[in-house]
């Protein structure tokens, strides 16, 4: 496993992945975050153009991204994962129309457990799925992050909550 970090305005965000396709982004120093192992192997160049294109993302410079992704999950965390790619920059769906999107419509809490388990957030934008009731429910990195996500990608511009 190859790792680095690169700076966002959210905080230090760590990539990793294997031969140049990105399996993790994570916001380090949270809960949630892994912590790079013994057999892990820090590379500053690693993921170089995964590193621009997270950088022009928070320009305000990128509203899609381009990178080999090599995400392990089941197979319906796949499923999902891959329906969250379809919600347009700067929108949200709820947890049930992803359900009803990928032809589960009663699995709007498998949903929300698969959104919970994104391994690449940002690029795989599990931010912009949000509560039926267009509440910001949960997200693994805080609320506040989700938030900042959301007012960025519809140009208000807020204080970063690093």
């Amino acid at each position: 496993m190859q790792y680095c970090e690169v700076d966002s305005p959210l905080g230090s965000i760590l990539l990793s992945g294997h031969d140049g396709a990105l399996s993790g982004l994570h916001f380090t120093g949270h809960r949630h975050s892994p912590e790079p192992s013994a057999d892990w192997v820090l590379d500053p160049t690693s993921f170089d153009d995964v590193r621009r294109q997270v950088e022009e993302y928070f320009d305000g410079r990128r509203r899609m991204f381009d990178v080999p992704l090599a995400m392990e999950g089941s197979p319906f965390e796949l499923t999902v994962w891959s329906a969250l790619l379809d919600i347009p920059y700067g929108e949200t769906a709820s947890y049930g129309q992803i359900a009803q999107r990928i032809g589960r419509p009663g699995a709007a809490r498998a949903v929300g457990a698969a959104n919970g388990r994104n391994p690449v957030s940002i690029i795989v934008p599990c931010h912009r799925v949000i509560g039926s009731d267009a509440s910001l429910t949960g997200y693994g990195w805080g609320v506040e992050r989700k938030a900042w996500l959301l007012d960025h990608e519809r140009g208000v511009h807020s204080l970063p909550v690093a």
